[in-house]
């Protein structure tokens, strides 16, 4: 076959091609110069992060005619034949399908040999969590004291299934995940060493994709390479990577920003038509907005970002989005991805969560509301008590015999109408306008909701409109405190008499008034009219009577 995959030709031959793995590769070089080799080690760390091909660079640098040497030379005759596989010194074996007993014990019966060729047998064992307990049991004892000709390299993924007993007899060097800009680094000078066209932006999603590990990157990079044409594309990548792309993120992110459930659904519509899994998907929607949390408190850690690009249109996204409605989000996608592992249409379960997010409530505006009903249900305890006391003076007074001496007191006077404005609006009051007024005030509650005043329009829910003109319209409270709180707030009045003048095309004053003022101030109102009718008619009285003298009763017809 003529054809290798990019990751076998371009498998590092000396520890300064390991990428991401300094710390490792240092302490090793040390020791390779300074002679002090151990008998046992022990790599561990994530798939494809470099724990075989360092094992396989240690065995050529400990074995070649050059050393000591902090790096292989690849030249030697030792070194090419441990590369090409060669030399019976160096042996690899996969514990994952030789994890008995008895291969343990060929090796242990082996390692008294001396080596052929190289100054040392080295022995690399893959899956080493793979060996079965009595495996490890065998391994022990020639573990621990070896003969001098031989190393043993343990690599595994899962230290954590290795007995105490093996892993304290080894030397551990724990390989982490490669960064992402390592990643593209590499894969840069590999694309470019092979003549390959490729987008800028292309490679960072592949290695996002990889997850920390170089040989799922180059098998990603070598799978784009053949599904592309001329150029490898950010939608090659997005393709063969099976994510989703940056601007359908935004888009859908924007969506739920702004309560728009239909905008979202599209999102995933389109987003299924294209084929990507909703699974998938809903793991990228969390590291999206994971991204986003740590944007807005580290911006500086560009680095830790894990699916986001720092384009524009995100930067403007996340300033626009709190830090506590991201909480939120992530916790409802979380929730919803735990429920689609357990079902066959998690698409449902994707669009519920999309649709339950367009109408989530940000943490501030719920917690303002909580407060204004906590202050509503305050307000009637005061007054409560402010009843209770009042009514418990009087009786205090009457029983009282002995007569004290009247200490004047200061009253905090309450919220107070203006009378003046009212008599007017009342002079002018028709019962058409006024039905007008009712007709739409439902309306016009909704209105002010809309326009983010939520906690005023509750001042609101017990106040009806009472009468109105042309010009203005009065409505009654039924407690002093909301009718002040209302009337005071000139942003409220002016809201409202927008809101009137979008709904019934014009402009209109709103008087406030408690209603334990109204029935006074209306009483009065009627009372002073119907004076002036009486006055009225008396001052023609006496035009009446000199009349009559004047032509006689008889000939005197009266009309009102």
């Amino acid at each position: 076959m003529s054809y290798q995959a990019l990751y076998r030709v371009w498998r590092p031959q000396q520890f300064l091609d390991v990428v991401g793995q300094e710390h490792v590769t240092k302490t090793l070089q040390n020791a390779l110069v300074q002679r002090k080799i151990s008998h046992a080690y022990l790599f561990s760390g994530p798939r494809g992060t470099g724990k075989t091909t360092a094992a396989k660079i240690f065995a050529k640098a400990v074995n070649c005619e050059k050393a000591p040497a902090n790096e292989p030379c690849n030249e030697c005759e030792i070194c090419r034949g441990i590369t090409n596989g060669s030399i019976p010194d160096v042996i690899e074996i996969d514990a994952a399908s030789n994890n008995g007993v008895d291969e343990i014990r060929d090796i242990r019966e082996k390692v008294k040999y001396a080596p052929n060729i190289a100054k040392y047998k080295v022995y690399i064992i893959d899956e080493v969590h793979m060996l079965s307990p009595g495996a490890y049991n065998a391994l022990l004892k020639t573990l621990e004291e070896p003969p001098e000709h031989v190393i043993f390299i343990l690599a595994t993924t899962e230290p954590h299934k290795i007995p105490l007993t093996v892993i304290s007899r080894c030397q551990r060097f724990d390989f982490k995940r490669i960064t992402a800009q390592a990643i593209v680094e590499r894969m840069k000078t590999i694309v470019d060493e092979t003549g390959v066209t490729y987008e800028e932006n292309a490679l960072p999603v592949i290695a996002r994709a990889a997850e920390g590990g170089m040989r799922d990157a180059l098998s990603l990079l070598d799978q784009a390479i053949s599904y592309s044409d001329d150029i490898v594309t950010v939608e090659d990548a997005l393709t063969v990577t099976g994510s989703v792309s940056q601007s359908l993120l935004n888009k859908l992110a924007k969506a739920v920003n702004n309560k728009d459930a239909a905008g979202g659904l599209e999102a995933v519509e389109e987003l299924l038509f294209l084929g990507k899994d909703p699974t998938h998907f809903i793991e990228d929607f969390i590291l999206f907005y994971r991204d986003m949390l740590l944007y807005k408190t580290a911006p500086s850690l560009e680095e830790s970002l894990e699916r986001v690009m720092l384009d524009e249109e995100f930067r403007l996204l996340a300033d626009e989005i709190a830090t506590s409605k991201i909480y939120e989000v992530i916790n409802i996608l979380n929730k919803a991805q735990q429920e689609m592992k357990w079902t066959n249409h998690p698409r449902i379960f994707l669009e519920v969560a999309i649709v339950k997010l367009c109408n989530l409530e940000s943490k501030e505006e719920t917690m303002h509301s909580l407060e204004v009903e906590k202050l509503f249900q305050r307000i009637e305890q005061l007054e409560k008590q402010l009843k209770e006391m009042q009514s418990s003076n009087i009786t205090v007074q009457q029983e009282t015999t002995t007569p004290q001496k009247k200490v004047q007191r200061s009253v905090r006077k309450g919220y107070q109408a203006p009378v003046g404005k009212i008599n007017k609006i009342l002079n002018d009051a028709t019962k058409q306008d006024l039905n007008t007024i009712k007709r739409r005030w439902g309306e016009t509650l909704q209105l002010l909701v809309n326009n983010q005043m939520r906690s005023q329009a509750a001042l609101l829910n017990e106040a009806e409109p009472v009468a109105a003109s042309s010009f203005a319209f009065i409505v009654k409270f039924k407690y002093d405190i909301h009718c002040q709180m209302a009337m005071e707030n000139s942003r409220f009045l002016e809201t409202i008499s927008m809101s009137l003048q979008e709904l019934i095309g014009k402009k209109m004053e709103m008087v406030g008034i408690p209603e334990k003022q109204w029935g006074k101030v209306r009483s009065e109102f009627f009372a002073n009219q119907r004076q002036d009718q009486t006055e009225h008619s008396e001052e023609e009285e006496p035009l009446i009577a000199e009349a009559k003298k004047l032509f006689g009763p008889d000939l005197i017809e009266i009309k009102d």
